[in-house]
């Protein structure tokens, strides 16, 4: 159910309202449309979206598009991978082997949004979240959307924002604490059929000239690849103020592929495909309260993204999942408004420890001679290698890589 040039008649009514259209957004949809409940879901924008991503699925994501029952149309389309290839400033490199794969968000997002449909829920787009609708209470009971110039009001039991890192929804919504981003990545794709073959592995490159970030390239399918730089903690507090620090994304960009051969190769040698596009990140589940009366935050608006890495759609699934969760609890066991928030809640302080552990392993883009130090150990040992492995498997403690700990270890092992 489309509306993508005129704006409805009549009120809207749902059960539960999901505002944005992203993994997360869909992910929550899908599993409350099969589980029967009438979902509404919106996006500012019309199905096919582009969103600036590095695109990379690793195994948290592979769980939970399994979980959604979408993996494998996901990766009948997507570019498989067995190794995320570490590169330090010296050149080092080591291969930690991973279930990766990579597939263009584009592609990704209205693969889970058609799913989301198949299962039930339906669509209105575009349409942008313009404020909750409160009963006499002060609890969210709607929203009100503008679609095609005019205001459309919608009457929902709960509302979930999952409306990525932009945070004017959040702030709409009196959630948002913290306005400005935690990092920013700038991407392009480059079609090199040339290079199809010899990069193959999810490259992740750390040196000074890209400092305190890190660079990528990412084979994708179709003969392209996903190139970036991202820099986290961008926008630190400055002056007791939460400005931008001095940083320059496309020169940063630039210094990467210049300082990383296989990067100036692949601009040498290939197409750009439209342009460079940047966008900010919210990371480490900070930076806006996570529910409020009658709704739920979720996905990047909640900053499901890992700031050591950067990696986000599978947490994205992950809390949107948890939402759907939370919201399917409270009507089996018709639970309150509170105990329902309570569980989606507690659902994501279970995850937050893991996100603090990333935050501390994000000293390495920081001081890239960490990542110089720790390739040059794993590649003499393999209990390391095995180590950095369940790092990218969640399985290890990314924090005690680069802890005063963990550093004195690298010399035992």
């Amino acid at each position: 159910m489309t509306f993508a040039s005129s704006p409805p008649t009549g009120p809207l009514n749902c059960e539960v309202l999901v505002v944005g259209a992203g993994p997360a957004g869909s992910a929550c949809a899908r599993v409350l449309a099969q589980a029967g409940l009438d979902v509404l879901q919106i996006d500012q924008a019309a199905p096919g979206r582009d969103k600036i991503c590095g695109d990379g699925l690793i195994p948290d994501a592979h769980a939970a598009l399994a979980r959604l029952g979408v993996l494998d149309q996901v990766m009948a389309r997507a570019k498989r991978a067995e190794h995320v290839g570490c590169i330090g400033p010296r050149g080092g490199r080591i291969d930690v082997p991973g279930t990766l794969a990579v597939l263009p968000r584009r592609e990704l997002d209205a693969l889970l949004l058609r799913a989301a449909q198949d299962a039930g829920a339906r669509l209105l787009a575009p349409a942008r979240f313009e404020a909750p609708i409160e009963d006499a209470a002060g609890r969210v009971a709607g929203a009100r959307l503008k679609v095609d110039g005019a205001d459309v009001d919608v009457a929902a039991r709960w509302v979930v924002l999952a409306t990525g890192a932009v945070p004017k929804a959040l702030s709409a919504a009196g959630l948002c604490e913290r306005h400005t981003p935690s990092g920013v990545a700038l991407r392009g794709y480059v079609r090199a059929p040339s290079l199809v073959g010899q990069i193959k592995a999810l490259e992740v490159v750390w040196c000074k000239a890209v400092r305190p970030g890190y660079g990528w390239i990412f084979p994708a399918p179709d003969g392209c690849f996903n190139i970036g730089v991202g820099v986290t903690d961008s926008h630190r507090a400055v002056g007791g103020k939460g400005a931008k620090k001095e940083l320059n994304l496309r020169a940063i960009f630039d210094a990467f592929c210049e300082h990383y051969e296989p990067a100036a190769r692949l601009m040498r040698e290939g197409e750009l495909v439209g342009e460079l596009k940047g966008a900010p990140l919210r990371c480490t589940l900070e930076g806006a309260r996570w529910s409020r009366p009658g709704l739920l935050v979720t996905g990047e608006a909640a900053g499901s993204t890992y700031s050591f890495t950067g990696e986000g759609i599978g947490k994205a699934m992950e809390t949107g999942m948890l939402a759907a969760d939370a919201l399917l609890k409270g009507r089996r066991e018709d639970l309150d408004d509170a105990a329902v928030r309570a569980s989606y809640e507690a659902g994501l302080r279970a995850l937050k420890p893991k996100f603090d552990l990333y935050q501390r392993a994000n000293r390495v883009n920081a001081a890239p001679w960490l990542a110089d130090l720790l390739i040059w150990r794993a590649q003499h040992s393999p209990r390391l290698l095995q180590r950095m492995s369940g790092v990218l498997n969640e399985t290890s403690n990314p924090g005690n890589l680069v802890s005063l700990k963990g550093l004195s270890r690298l010399f035992l092992e």
